[in-house]
């Protein structure tokens, strides 16, 4: 693995990262994103029935599985940060980054010292135990997603250690008087991303974003964001379930092509 770790050696090859979702305690949900070809997997524990420590055990388990790891984290507290890193996080997202001193304790916290304040306590064998490895491996990105965050987005792209912005839409859609369920139709919304667009491009950091779907995913691409979160692992499955069901009560049923079984 690279010394920058699955989402570092991933930017460097591709232009674009697919991820999927995680928000309950399951070994399944990130495999199967795996087999399926996503380039990385999101844990939340913002929102998620997730804590820190359920998300160490998670990430214990997918040690030999193909796919970068992110974790979603509601403050920059340093010991939860620290303890998803150390049992082998890729990257972690900080949510509701509203300032530049919000995202810089963001990054202290994956920071050894004097450059930070992460305490030293590596849980994995295979990511040795080289201070400037295990900090090299850590992207943190931070969250913009209320008004005063895109206020401060320049300031924000500013802070050195910072991997990125992820951007999280139905927030930013509530904090602008907008609709979170449209939120990627909201001309409000639409303004204030292309204020952090320009920004984050800028500053020649990554962009990321709450797609949602594949098709809002396509055209985020090809507004430069390069992090994009398809869709949830519940989401996921009531579309593959919802397919199957619709397979067999279809009322002129073909044949079904597609693999069966525990794929």
């Amino acid at each position: 693995m690279s010394a920058a770790g699955r989402f570092g050696a991933g930017f460097a090859e591709r232009a674009t990262l697919w991820g999927g979702w995680v928000t309950g305690p399951s070994w399944l949900g990130p495999e199967e994103f795996a087999k399926a070809g996503y380039d990385y997997v999101g844990f939340d524990t913002q929102h998620g029935y997730l804590d820190d420590a359920d998300v160490a055990m998670v990430l214990r388990r997918l040690e030999h599985v193909p796919i970068a790891t992110a974790v979603r984290l509601p403050s920059a507290a340093p010991a939860p940060i620290g303890r998803v890193l150390d049992a082998g996080a890729d990257a972690v997202v900080i949510a509701m980054v509203e300032s530049a001193e919000q995202a810089a304790q963001a990054v202290a916290a994956t920071r050894y010292a004097p450059r930070g304040v992460r305490s030293f306590g590596p849980l994995r064998a295979d990511l040795g135990y080289d201070i400037d490895v295990l900090e090299a491996r850590a992207q943190v990105f931070a969250m913009v997603e209320t008004a005063v965050g895109v206020a401060a987005v320049g300031e924000i792209c500013a802070v050195p250690g910072l991997a990125g912005v992820y951007v999280g839409p139905a927030d930013l859609a509530i904090t602008l008087g907008a609709n979170p369920v449209r939120a990627l139709t909201e001309p409000t919304v639409l303004d204030a991303m292309a204020r952090i667009e320009v920004a984050v491009s800028a500053a020649g950091l990554v962009l990321g974003i709450h797609a949602g779907s594949g098709a809002a995913g396509k055209g985020l691409a090809q507004r430069g964001y390069r992090m994009i979160t398809l869709a949830a692992e519940s989401q996921a499955l009531r579309r593959g379930a919802a397919a199957h069901l619709a397979e067999a009560t279809a009322v002129d049923n073909e044949a079904v092509t597609a693999p069966g079984g525990y794929q």
